[in-house]
């Protein structure tokens, strides 16, 4: 878990254990870089994030280099569900679906993203 201090409150990154264990594959810098991305989410709409949409879950992605970043606004911050990098991403989209729309609209679309996501939670809930 990452703090950012806001204006008045504490902001907080929380990562699930599969979002973190891909985040500390990564060099030292581009996780600094990531970190550092989301002093823009304190805002309500930052500009260049993504929304996908299914039924009352909203997630929002932003780029970092050859990755994206899925999360979903919390009480206390974010939650990062997965950290994928663009060649996962295009595997994803060759195997799974059509690659005539909008990325954010193709995966809200795909129940095989969505299963993905959920996934990843479970894996942070305790058993």
């Amino acid at each position: 878990m990452e703090r950012i201090s806001g204006s008045r409150n504490y902001f907080q990154i929380i990562f699930n254990p599969t979002s973190a264990s891909e985040l500390a594959a990564m060099p030292r810098e581009l996780q600094l870089e990531i970190l550092g991305q989301f002093k823009g989410v304190v805002e309500e709409s930052p500009a260049g994030f993504g929304t996908l949409e299914k039924g009352r879950q909203t997630l929002h992605r932003y780029r970092v280099g050859n990755y994206r970043i899925y999360f979903e606004r919390h009480a206390l911050g974010v939650v990062v569900h997965r950290i994928l990098s663009k060649n996962t991403l295009r595997d994803f989209f060759f195997r799974n679906v059509r690659m005539n729309s909008d990325e954010d609209e193709v995966l809200a679309e795909n129940p095989k993203f969505w299963k993905m996501i959920e996934e990843a939670a479970q894996a942070s809930r305790p058993s």
